[in-house]
């Protein structure tokens, strides 16, 4: 039997990305050859890619380039990649931070050489940047601007809700009524955004159909549905509820050294928003659903464990009814039943 040949790659990129410049450390193997500084444009990128292929025997197919998640400061050299059809990895900063061991110091060319190193190091075993689709695209922008205009809402608001007992009635009065306008087009803002998602939803049949199932779940609403759709890359990237859960920062972890044990505890490291967001939906499952109500008294009350831990369980409980019925292609029903022959997963819709 013949045995698949792995591909080797001769030529490791590590690229440091920033708003206005690029960091390129160039590695043959394991030996550094040289770095580049450039513009974060188009026309600087394509002139040191050019200057890159005048290298002895390289190639692009046999070259890895390698860079650390940035946001959209990335997209002139991912979309420059992606033409030129290369090997590029797109990895978490604090992921290639901490792999790295022991280091000191942080500036960009150092950084750009640590890149470099770290693919070098794990080139049999990276993945392959793949982009997202462009619903997906649509859905993390508008997300994200959702966001910030709540973010803004909310700090005009409160302050003028908090001082009501504080200030004269008159002064109050006066701020509130100039901030009226403003607090009244931002809500109006936010309004056309969420209508402006869902018609990006509706558009992709894929997408309805996930985003029909999540909200089925009892508790689960609109928005933790688009993030959870949105961090899982639509079940592509995550389709495990247990690295889900680790993701969202809701799984315990074991601390163990010889005879030192400590109890199982979640882990800082995690996505704030869409732990908050479960967190929330948790809390609300308590208050309107009976079963979840009772599971949550029976726990604290009579078997005496902490609050926190028993609404993590619930987050889990509520990130498992998610991926049993996305995995079987079905709306959340309460009494149901799985016959033995049918699991079909989301992406038979594909």
């Amino acid at each position: 039997m013949l045995v698949p040949k792995t591909k080797t790659y001769t030529y490791f990129i590590g690229i440091d990305i920033s708003r206005n410049e690029l960091d390129f450390a160039v590695m043959q193997g394991n030996d550094f050859l040289f770095h580049r500084e450039i513009k974060n444009t188009i026309d600087d990128i394509q002139t040191l890619v050019t200057e890159l292929k005048q290298l002895p025997k390289f190639t692009t197919s046999k070259a890895i380039f390698g860079m650390e998640q940035t946001g959209y400061y990335t997209n002139h050299l991912l979309n420059y990649l992606k033409k030129i059809r290369a090997n590029i990895v797109l990895e978490n900063a604090l992921h290639i931070r901490m792999s790295m061991g022991n280091i000191r110091g942080k500036y960009d060319k150092i950084d750009a050489i640590r890149i470099a190193q770290y693919v070098y190091k794990n080139r049999d075993n990276v993945k392959f940047y793949v982009p997202k689709r462009m619903v997906i695209q649509k859905l993390v922008h508008l997300s994200s601007l959702r966001s910030r205009l709540i973010s803004t809402s909310k700090a005009l608001e409160t302050p003028i809700k908090e001082q009501t007992e504080f200030i004269n009635k008159g002064i109050n009065k006066q701020t509130s009524g100039l901030c009226k306008d403003s607090i009244k087009a931002l809500k109006t803002d936010i309004t056309r955004i969420d209508e402006s998602i869902l018609e990006v939803i509706n558009e992709d049949e894929v997408i309805k159909r996930l985003f029909t199932i999540i909200t089925s779940i009892p508790s689960i609403g609109r928005v933790t549905a688009i993030q959870i759709i949105i961090s899982t890359n639509e079940f592509r990237d995550i389709s495990d509820p247990k690295k889900f859960a680790c993701y969202a920062g809701v799984a315990p972890f074991k601390r163990e050294s010889g005879l030192f044990t400590t109890k199982a505890k979640i882990s800082p490291i995690a996505n704030k928003k869409v732990k908050a967001l479960l967190h929330t939906c948790a809390v609300g499952s308590i208050r309107y659903f009976p079963e979840i109500k009772e599971y949550y008294k029976r726990k604290t009350e009579i078997e005496g464990k902490p609050k926190m831990a028993v609404l993590n369980a619930i987050r889990n409980k509520l990130i498992l009814r998610v991926f049993a019925c996305v995995n079987q292609d079905r709306c959340f029903e309460k009494e149901y039943i799985r016959p033995a022959d049918e699991l079909r997963p989301i992406h038979n819709l594909l």
